[in-house]
C-alpha cells in the first residue's frame, strides 16, 4: 500500500516542479510543455506612524505574487508574475515599502546541463520587473548538488534598480542558500538562509540606515507534495541587527514568513 501511494505521488508530481526552499530556486525545471501556477505570500512586521495619535505603530505587512510557469523546452523555462502589496491601515502614515510592490515580472531560466550530469548543477536566470516605483533588471546563478537524500542549493542574485523619479539607481545583492532532505517523496524538511542589501548609486546617505541592510534571515522550511499540488513554507528569524527596534518607515521585522503553493498541469 505504501509503495503504491509513493508511486502515485511521484507520477502525479512529475507534472509539477516543487520548490523545497521558498527563497532558493532548485536546478530542476518544468519539462517541455509543462505548466504550473504558483502563489507566493510574504509576511513580516513593519512600523508606521498613527496619524491620529502621532505614536509609532507596528503592523503586519503582506506581499502577494502569482506566477505562471511554462516549460518552453526541457532546459528553458518561462515565468510570468503579477505582484500585489496591500496598503497599510488608512490611519497610518510613513509606511515602508514592500520589497516588490505592485507590478509584474517576466523571467527566463535555463539549465546549462541536465540535472546530475555535472558535479555541480548550474542554471542561469534573467528577470525584468516593472512596478509602481522602478524598473528592475535581475540576474541569478543557481547552483545545486545532491548527496543522497540531501540537496544543497545556492542562488547568487543581483539586481539593478532604475527609479522613475529622477536619475536614482540602486544595486541590490540578495543571495540565498539552504539544504533540504527528501525524508519521503511527499515530505521534505530543510533549512534556509537569505540576505538582502541595497546600495544607492546616487545620493547615498552619509551613514547607512537600517532599511538598506544587509538583512540576514535563517529558518526552517518544509515542502509537502500532494500529487500535482505542493506547498512549501519557511519561517525565518532576522539574525542581523537583532537588537534593532523598528522605527516608523521600516520593514524587515524579526520574523519573516514565506509560503508558496503550486499546482502542475
Amino acid at each position: 500500500m505504501a509503495a503504491t501511494l509513493c508511486a502515485l505521488t511521484w507520477s502525479h508530481a512529475a507534472r509539477a516542479n516543487p520548490r523545497p526552499l521558498p527563497f532558493s530556486y532548485p536546478h530542476e525545471q518544468l519539462v517541455e510543455g509543462g505548466t504550473e501556477l504558483e502563489q507566493y505570500v510574504d509576511f513580516t512586521t513593519a512600523k508606521a506612524t498613527d496619524s491620529v495619535t502621532g505614536n509609532p505603530k507596528q503592523y503586519g505587512m503582506f506581499q502577494f505574487q502569482t506566477e505562471f510557469e511554462h516549460g518552453i523546452t526541457d532546459r528553458l523555462e518561462l515565468g510570468l508574475y503579477v505582484m500585489y502589496a496591500p496598503s497599510a491601515p488608512s490611519d497610518f502614515t510613513g509606511t515602508p515599502r514592500p520589497i516588490e510592490g505592485n507590478g509584474m515580472k517576466q523571467r527566463l531560466r535555463y539549465k546549462l546541463a541536465d540535472t546530475g550530469v555535472w558535479p555541480i548543477d548550474v542554471s542561469v536566470y534573467g528577470e525584468l520587473v516593472e512596478n509602481e516605483r522602478e524598473l528592475e533588471i535581475e540576474g541569478k546563478i543557481i547552483l545545486q548538488r545532491r548527496f543522497g537524500i540531501a540537496r544543497i542549493m545556492a542562488n547568487i542574485t543581483a539586481e539593478q534598480e532604475f527609479y522613475y523619479s529622477g536619475d536614482d539607481r540602486d544595486f541590490v545583492f540578495d543571495p540565498s542558500a539552504g539544504v533540504t532532505f527528501e525524508a519521503t517523496p511527499a515530505i521534505q524538511p530543510g533549512i534556509e538562509w537569505w540576505m538582502r542589501a541595497e546600495y544607492p548609486e546616487e545620493h547615498a546617505p552619509s551613514s547607512r540606515p537600517f532599511g538598506l541592510g544587509p538583512h540576514q534571515y535563517v529558518g526552517p522550511a518544509l515542502l509537502v507534495q500532494m500529487g500535482s499540488l505542493w506547498w512549501t513554507n519557511g519561517v525565518y528569524l532576522r539574525v542581523s541587527d537583532w537588537d534593532h527596534a523598528l522605527q516608523p518607515g521600516e520593514a524587515f521585522g524579526k520574523l519573516w514568513i514565506r509560503s508558496v503553493i503550486g499546482y502542475g498541469f
